[in-house]
């Protein structure tokens, strides 16, 4: 296939390109804006490559999208393109409602005019995949899992600009007939993670001997993706999904967020036998948490699992490991970031709460 994959710079988007030039015979275009998380250093180890294109753009670009769509004639699209970072989205929640919900919108609308051209067999076979997340449900309590018929229940501006993109691409099924597939991921983490998430926050601090930021009591629990599990699914989803449905993909590793950066924390002891900052959990500081922190995110891949095969095949211990290592063995990738001055302040605190600011802004 030619498979045009927006935000193919960021995190996600980047494994999935470089899984699909190592393990498949498709034709990528990557469409990225390349803002602040977006790193075309993160396609270096398997490039160049002639089933590759470049294109730097923005999908709110209705005259790109249609020169691209025209040019390179692509059999499905996979939308990776958004702006992901919580924190971010409540201190500034405009650019999540133009990328995420004004993007999604352009982008469908330039793929529905796409589609109406095509012959009868290759409508047959196009594709719009919608790569959503768990946070759209909002959160769970002690027991529980998400599922497919979870109603939504977005909490945070970023999960709600969301959780409208998977509407508008459910709308744009049943109205246009347009043949999308959505699916609805847990927590990513793995090598080339911008250095805002939590996992490379906990690294990078503790490499330095910073304080390593934890917010509240650490209680909130997530359902940890080895990324390379997540854009394997992807592609099992774009190639066997049935039109029109969605699909949960978890990890089946729930941990609390103080058990996972104390998981960190014995790695890292274990790999650094001779780090000054032994041992890494004394680092630990508790500061002012997020504000409408979710509590607990759990999913059931029941769906995906009897209907296309598909189960995570990296645990968390082994994930972690691995992640660490990379970090320790790819410092030039994430110094540089740290000197271009994107990352390292604490966002999503009200305005009125400096001194939390500040205090958390010393952790890095």
């Amino acid at each position: 296939m030619r498979i045009l994959i927006t935000g193919g710079a960021g995190f996600i988007g980047s494994a999935l390109i470089r899984f699909c030039l190592r393990q498949t015979d498709h034709f990528i275009i990557n469409l990225d804006k390349l803002t602040y998380a977006s790193d075309l250093r993160n396609l270096d180890e398997v490039l160049p490559n002639n089933r590759y294109a470049f294109e730097q753009g923005d999908i709110c670009d209705r005259q790109l999208l249609d020169r691209i769509f025209d040019q390179y004639q692509p059999d499905a699209v996979m939308n990776l393109a958004a702006e992901s970072h919580v924190d971010r989205s409540i201190d500034g929640p405009a650019a999540f409602i133009d990328t995420n919900i004004g993007g999604a919108y352009t982008l469908l609308e330039a793929a529905r005019l796409f589609f109406g051209k095509l012959t009868p067999e290759r409508r047959a076979h196009f594709r719009f995949h919608h790569i959503s997340t768990d946070e759209v449900y909002g959160s769970l309590g002690k027991t529980g899992f998400f599922t497919e018929t979870t109603a939504y229940a977005p909490n945070s501006p970023y999960s709600a600009s969301k959780a409208s993109s998977d509407m508008l691409v459910r709308a744009w099924h049943h109205t246009y007939g347009l043949p999308v597939v959505t699916s609805n991921c847990s927590n990513n983490y793995g090598p080339y993670q911008f250095p805002e998430k939590l996992i490379p926050v906990v690294i990078l601090a503790a490499l330095a001997g910073q304080p390593i930021p934890v917010y509240g009591a650490g209680s909130n629990v997530r359902d940890w993706l080895f990324v390379d599990d997540h854009v394997r699914a992807l592609l099992m989803v774009l190639e066997r999904g049935k039109i029109g449905e969605n699909y949960n993909i978890g990890g089946h590793n729930e941990l609390r967020n103080i058990d996972l950066i104390r998981l960190l924390c014995g790695t890292l002891d274990e790999l650094l036998p001779d780090s000054p900052h032994r041992k890494h959990e004394t680092l630990l500081t508790f500061v002012t948490d997020r504000p409408g922190h979710d509590q607990r995110y759990a999913i059931d891949a029941a769906k995906i699992e009897h209907e296309l095969g598909w189960r995570p095949k990296i645990g968390v211990e082994e994930g972690i490991r691995n992640t660490v290592v990379w970090y320790l063995e790819n410092r030039w990738w994430w110094q540089a970031i740290q000197v271009r001055g994107s990352t390292g302040n604490r966002l999503g605190l009200p305005a009125a709460d400096p001194i939390a600011r500040k205090a958390v802004t010393a952790a890095g």
